[in-house]
């Protein structure tokens, strides 16, 4: 939780020193992390900024993709990248994280052989040694992977969404259409066996077209995209011969 910590202190100084400034853009590159951590700084930027925006330069995955789900709006390239919402959680020697969505899917197909009578004795033996507490822990926090996603969707993502521009153009967007279009999108992003993989790289004309994702395209503006990348590749470039595992940088704290 020190990451919590240390971007509480400095979102507080960026607000104390932006008075007349009600929005927050982050440029946000991240392998993922814990639910828990994100519910948190999503809870800090929004008691000091009322709009929040998202700048993938390169990839947010996991628990990165459920920060952008918290914006009003997520800007990409072509090239930029979101993954699936699998969340990570400690293993059970609380040394590793490792992905919740793919060990109970993995429990499950075992709970199936099982039922069906094909299970190998070895993965006998593998569903006998798990930890009951674990996996529920693993499954609570799928639900709240999930769970977060629906109501950041439905309260930011989707607050503007007034009318249907598809489905029915014209006719008036209600609060249960948003929470179903947000439910869609949580669940095809927690579902492995539609992306195989908890790394797979979900570009922006993917994210647009199959999962109905509005997303801002600031590569269409050169000198805007070229500049992301030039603050984006020399940061993280740094960050990696330092060893650094997160860092947190703005002109005025860092």
């Amino acid at each position: 939780m020190g990451a919590v910590t240390y971007f509480r202190d400095v979102v507080e100084i960026l607000s104390d020193r932006q008075k007349k400034r009600n929005t927050l853009g982050l440029c946000l590159t991240t392998s993922g992390g814990q639910a828990e951590v994100v519910e948190k700084m999503v809870e800090i930027i929004r008691y000091h900024y009322d709009y929040f925006y998202t700048i993938i330069p390169l990839a947010a995955m996991s628990a990165g993709t459920i920060l952008c789900m918290a914006a009003d709006k997520i800007f990409m390239d072509y090239a930029s990248s979101l993954g699936p919402i699998d969340p990570q959680v400690p293993d059970r020697e609380d040394k590793y994280l490792v992905p919740a969505l793919g060990y109970l899917d993995k429990v499950n197909e075992m709970l199936e052989k099982s039922q069906d009578g094909t299970i190998t004795p070895a993965e006998f033996q593998i569903l006998q040694n798990q930890d009951l507490a674990m996996l529920a822990f693993y499954e609570q926090s799928k639900n709240l992977s999930i769970s977060l996603l629906k109501k950041w969707l439905t309260d930011y993502k989707f607050k503007d969404w007034h009318t249907h521009r598809t489905t029915n153009p014209g006719t008036p967007v209600t609060y249960d259409q948003k929470q179903e279009r947000a439910e869609e999108i949580a669940g095809k992003l927690s579902d492995n066996h539609l992306w195989h993989s908890h790394g797979r790289m979900i570009g922006m004309e993917k994210l647009r077209n199959e999962l109905r994702i509005e997303i801002e395209d600031y590569g269409s503006v050169s000198d805007r995209r070229e500049a992301i990348r030039r603050y984006c590749d020399t940061l993280t470039g740094y960050l990696e011969r330092q060893g650094s595992p997160f860092y947190i940088f703005n002109r005025h704290v860092h």
